[in-house]
């Protein structure tokens, strides 16, 4: 359809009764402008009134029922509502969003929003025009050819200047308010004149139009013609692709300035002035009657195509094109124009404006699609807008392109109103669109608004920040406002400079400023709100001396994650002697005989995942004596150059081998890099569990930063500093802490490397050698720290109080118990039998349970128990009988690993590890 050459105005005549007669051989055609904004020919049987799908039946099930009323500025309101219909037989409800204006109030205005800058071939956000634009609220706007320049199809006008005049389509509507604020919608045709020096005069087709097909004659819209181009025209081509070649007249002041025949005045239209854009005919006409330095004058107004009526652009506020009118006298209307195009008979996401039958309210209506709303239909879309009031309202660009902007109370911005169907694309960049703005002046303080986080952790403080609004709705500036603060109860506390979280339960904290004050509600969270607790690591090595970072982290029942703080977690240790402090725990001595050690982190009674502290060693993890793997060197910028490889060391290392990372950083700019690649891009796995990474470094005094690179389990890189500083020469063994990093499980040592900071580049080295030999990794010991479980053969019966364990009688104070189906054993004997221990807790009545590196904590009359940290759920929950706590035999042996036999005949039980 779009030619991409510039012809002569016969050529053009020629081409356009070639293009129309083929529509012809092919059957009458029309052109739609789709709502993804995409030009379409489809076939049309008539040109009249089309009643689409607003002639289709409706059942009786739908109901409009009002979510929320919030203000948002003085005149303006965003009211959400749930829309409910059938469709295809099931109820469907659907989100929908409406604007409302009070086209009486002083202090409100609509008015079109219009690409970036105001300038037309630009395409914007919608929150992008809002907040640009000063708007307190917007929606998108008109229909647009998506490969064109971005620039309306209807027609727009914005404080009576005409941005964009009408195109010549059938069944286009738009909608305008007069300056007196009258509401209207209707269709407008464009009608103007040039008149030249001489008393001669010549029509203008429009102002700042891309180049269309026109209906009904299908006709070039530039040929013949002549158009306006003004400021707001951004490109410096007007129109692209018209298929026309133009003739250029440059008027500012009045006054022609420049006259360029068949070719376009270079470069954009001035501020203080326009450029006349002709062909053909309208051409001409100016060769014949336009000169450089007459004076020339226009002359232009819109009049509508239903009563005849000339409407002056200056008596009109705002107006904004559509497309099909969709209510008319408070009914569904007939459509006016086809809507196949814009999936009318699909659910999608929509928009349209209207506005009431005593012309007080403006309605701006979008209908969500995203995963809690599925769309409308143009005729559902029909049913909801007579619901709600609408008396006369039209379609507006829809699909993707639906997007609200709305400002909250207090606040200077505007936030999306709901999710666009675009999803994880987010907001579509369109023509224009409809913003609501406040003309009110400043008032005084009315409202406040407290923002802050409403979970908090114990042991938290977090600060809340206060927003405020005035008698008309609008922001004040905050730093003005003097409040105080207040909790209603004692689960938060007012520091000075936040609120602490004390006790898990919910709090109401309040903001009073004068007469005007908020609240918000602030939960804090306690153990019932858990799903599990980690302190990042897993194991330790059992001894004097070690210190580990232990970050503890929450997992919540919906799943997200947050960091506990450290005053907030408690900490028990057992077979050793520990502390933690600034988020480091420290062992100061080991329980004598214990041969392994726990810490398990607890918070509001809920019991994390323990550290399991073992007998660790330390292992040569690698001495380049036999390298079996590629070493390679790779830099940072390109520009960057170096060699690694594994050498033969010299002085005190000369019989052995090291890596030798030599490094030039003359080249680039930026911050600089030079690599040590261990095994390509894949690294070598390190031991699992790894605590602690000793190397010897042999130094350059580049004063450069020596690091390296791991990759966890998860695929995360994760850095480590060897030194900030290279600030050494000969051989230096250095360690440092793995724990801190939060490392998961399989990880690998990538690269070792050097970097030099951009900052302060001319006091470092950008020339040197390091080498680096030995890299031990301190890790659990392979046998799990000779922990030494015994093995054993354990007999219980029911209703017997002794047991026999590897064949010899033991005596136990209670006996297991059969009841519901489920056996009850007293866990104190099978721990005895197989290694482990337990604990209780008689306020909480709890049982913890360790054996080895499996921790299993257990709630009398509770089903749900915690495993290593997380919370499971059992069948059955243990009991108390004759004052003995009873736990579920297969729930424990399953979890501590201990194989379980049932005779029914006997009624016994064999445990077997």
């Amino acid at each position: 359809m779009v030619v991409r050459r510039e012809v002569t105005g016969q050529e053009a005549t020629e081409k356009e009764n070639k293009w129309v007669r083929m529509a012809a051989n092919h059957g009458k055609k029309l052109m739609l402008v789709t709502m993804a904004g995409l030009i379409w020919i489809q076939p049309v049987v008539s040109l009249g009134p089309f009643s689409g799908n607003a002639s289709r039946a409706h059942a009786a099930a739908e109901q409009t029922v009002k979510l929320s009323d919030d203000i948002i500025t003085s005149g303006a309101r965003l009211v959400k509502y749930q829309y409910t219909t059938t469709r295809s037989g099931k109820q469907v409800k659907v989100l929908t969003d409406v604007i409302e204006v009070d086209l009486t109030n002083p202090y409100v205005q609509l008015d079109v929003m219009t690409g970036k800058g105001g300038q037309l071939t630009t395409r914007q956000t919608v929150q992008g025009m809002t907040n640009d634009t000063g708007a307190v609220a917007g929606v998108n706007g008109d229909f647009f050819p998506m490969s064109g320049q971005g620039v309306a199809m209807g027609g727009a006008v914005s404080q009576g200047t005409v941005v964009t005049s009408p195109s010549q389509l059938e069944g286009m509507y738009a909608f305008a308010v007069t300056n007196d604020g009258t509401p209207m919608i209707d269709r407008f045709e464009f009608t103007g004149t040039v008149f030249a020096a001489d008393g001669s005069t010549f029509p203008l087709a429009g102002i700042n139009q891309e180049a269309y097909r026109t209906e009904p004659d299908k006709g070039y819209s530039h040929v013949n013609k002549m158009y306006i181009y003004t400021s707001a025209w951004k490109s410096e081509t007007r129109p692209a692709d018209s298929s026309t070649t133009p003739t250029e007249v440059l008027v500012q002041n009045g006054i022609i300035q420049q006259i360029s025949m068949k070719s376009a005045i270079p470069g954009p239209v001035p501020a203080d002035g326009y450029i006349l854009r002709a062909h053909g005919q309208a051409a001409d006409y100016i060769a014949s009657h336009l000169s450089v330095g007459q004076q020339v004058d226009t002359n232009y107004e819109l009049r509508s195509l239903t009563s005849g009526q000339e409407i002056n652009p200056a008596n009109l506020k705002m107006m904004i094109g559509g497309h099909t009118l969709l209510v008319d006298q408070g009914k569904a209307s007939q459509f006016t124009r086809p809507t196949t195009s814009i999936s009318g008979s699909s659910a999608v996401a929509r928009t349209a404006v209207g506005y009431s039958k005593d012309g007080k309210t403006a309605y701006i209506i979008t209908a969500e699609k995203n995963n809690n709303s599925s769309g409308l239909t143009l005729a559902e879309l029909q049913k909801f807008m007579t619901s709600i009031g609408v008396w006369k309202g039209l379609n507006l660009d829809g699909g993707g392109s639906t997007t609200m902007a709305t400002r909250p109370l207090a606040e200077t911005s505007t936030t999306l109103t709901f999710t666009t169907s675009n999803g994880s694309a987010g907001q579509r960049a369109v023509a224009n669109g409809l913003g609501v703005f406040s003309t009110a002046p400043q008032g005084t303080l009315k409202g406040l608004k407290v923002s802050g986080p409403s979970t908090l952790l114990i042991g938290q403080t977090a600060s809340y920040s206060l927003k405020g609004y005035d008698t008309y709705y609008n922001p004040v500036d905050a730093s003005g406002i003097q409040a105080s603060w207040k909790s209603d109860n004692g689960n938060v506390t007012w520091t000075g400079d936040g609120f602490k979280a004390v006790k898990s339960g919910k709090s109401q904290i309040t903001a009073v400023s004068g007469d005007a004050k908020n609240s918000m509600n602030v939960t804090v969270l306690g153990g019932s709100d858990l799903d599990s607790l980690s302190a990042g690591i897993s194991s330790a090595p059992l001894e004097a001396g070690t210190s580990v970072s232990v970050a503890v982290t929450a997992t919540l029942k919906n799943g997200s994650t947050v960091t506990v703080p450290a005053e907030a977690v408690k900490w028990e240790m057992t077979g050793m002697k520990a502390s933690v402090k600034d988020g480091v725990l420290s062992v100061q001595s080991v329980n004598a005989g214990a041969k392994m050690g726990y810490a398990t982190p607890k918070y509001d009674g809920f019991s994390g995942t323990p550290i399991v502290f073992t007998t660790s060693s330390e292992q040569i993890w690698e001495n380049f004596e036999n390298t079996s793997y590629p070493v390679s060197f790779t830099g940072l910028p390109a520009e960057v150059k170096g060699t690694a490889a594994v050498v033969q060391g010299t002085d005190d290392r000369a019989n052995s081998k090291v890596l030798k990372l030599d490094y030039d950083l003359t080249g680039g700019v930026g911050n600089k890099f030079g690599y040590a690649q261990l095994n390509g891009t894949t690294g070598k796995e390190i031991p699992k569990d790894s605590t602690k990474m000793t190397i010897d470094v042999l130094g350059d005094s580049s004063l450069n930063w020596l690091r390296a690179e791991f990759a966890d389990a998860d695929g995360k890189s994760i850095y480590v500093d060897l030194t900030k500083q290279i600030d050494f020469t000969g051989w230096r063994t250095m360690t440092v802490d793995l724990t801190a990093s939060a490392m998961k499980y399989p990880a690998k040592l990538k690269r070792l490397y050097v970097v030099n900071l951009e900052e302060g580049q001319d006091e470092r080295a950008l020339t040197g050698s390091v080498s680096f030999d030995n890299i031990r990794f301190t890790a659990p010991a392979a046998d799990g720290g000779g922990t030494g479980l015994p093995s054993a053969n354990a007999v219980m019966t029911i209703g017997q109080k002794t047991m026999l364990v590897n064949g010899q009688k033991k005596s136990m104070d209670v006996a297991p118990l059969l009841k519901n189906g489920t056996t009850y054993i007293p866990v104190k004997y099978v721990l005895d039998s197989f290694g482990g221990s337990a604990t209780w807790n008689n306020t909480a009545k709890k049982i913890t349970v360790t054996r080895e590196t499996t921790v299993l904590e257990l709630t009398v009359n509770k089903k749900e128990f915690i495993l290593n940290g997380s919370k499971k759920q059992a069948d059955v929950s243990p009991i108390i009988v004759d004052s003995r706590t009873l736990v579920p035999l297969r729930l424990v042996s399953e979890q501590l690993g201990i194989v379980v036999k049932w005779d029914k005949k006997t009624k016994s039980i064999t445990l077997e590890s």
